[in-house]
């Protein structure tokens, strides 16, 4: 069963809407009084402001309930802003994120290039990561966002796309990890990319 944090995100229900159609077993957690042992997996999703956000999480427990679990050793996927938020700090009103992953999350800058980064770029695979299982290197997927995650370690770096400056656009490891575009909305490949993840380690 896969645990989709619900904290109000504008994307929610297009996440849920695509994993259910996948066929997985879907739990909406907004505390971890929802929590099940049925769980298997946590997905975070995110559309909206970083302080905002964390304000929301750290009022309702589910910043807590996020990094005990992790520390458990569930697998956890964050999703644009859900994936700026596994990093320490974030500039979007300087605030502490949840710090599952070492590093901040900075505002594009480059004046050559429009802000928010929206619409498809390439992705480009840097290792070889489950995630991009079926997936061919350098797929279109789709962005909206004006922040990028910069971690501190390079092998935290899975995937990586150009916008005036080449940044994260995939990061993490085998049981942390987060895209900054949105494959909810990315076609056949985002969804495969979701599937990737949510049957990783089932038997």
């Amino acid at each position: 069963m896969i645990g989709i944090i619900d904290y109000g995100a504008g994307n929610l229900h297009s996440v849920l809407k695509a994993i259910k159609q996948l066929g997985y077993e879907t739990k909406l957690i907004t505390s971890a009084c929802d929590h099940t042992e049925e769980i298997t997996k946590l997905i975070l999703p995110g559309v909206g402001n970083a302080k905002v956000t964390m304000d929301v999480l750290n009022s309702t427990g589910l910043s807590d309930y996020l990094k005990a679990e992790v520390s458990k050793g569930m697998p956890l996927l964050g999703i644009c802003l859900g994936m700026q938020l596994l990093l320490e700090t974030s500039e979007e009103g300087n605030v502490p994120c949840l710090g599952l992953l070492k590093g901040t999350v900075p505002e594009f800058t480059d004046e050559s290039e429009k802000v928010p980064h929206m619409g498809w770029n390439q992705v480009r695979d840097v290792q070889n990561h489950f995630l991009f299982e079926n997936i061919p290197d350098e797929t279109d997927f789709y962005f909206v966002h004006s922040f990028f995650a910069k971690p501190e370690n390079q092998e935290d770096i899975l995937g990586e796309t150009n916008y005036g400056l080449n940044f994260a656009s995939v990061i993490g490891n085998s049981q942390v990890m987060g895209v900054q575009f949105h494959p909810e909305k990315s076609g056949k490949y985002g969804i495969q990319l979701l599937d990737n993840y949510c049957k990783q380690g089932d038997k």
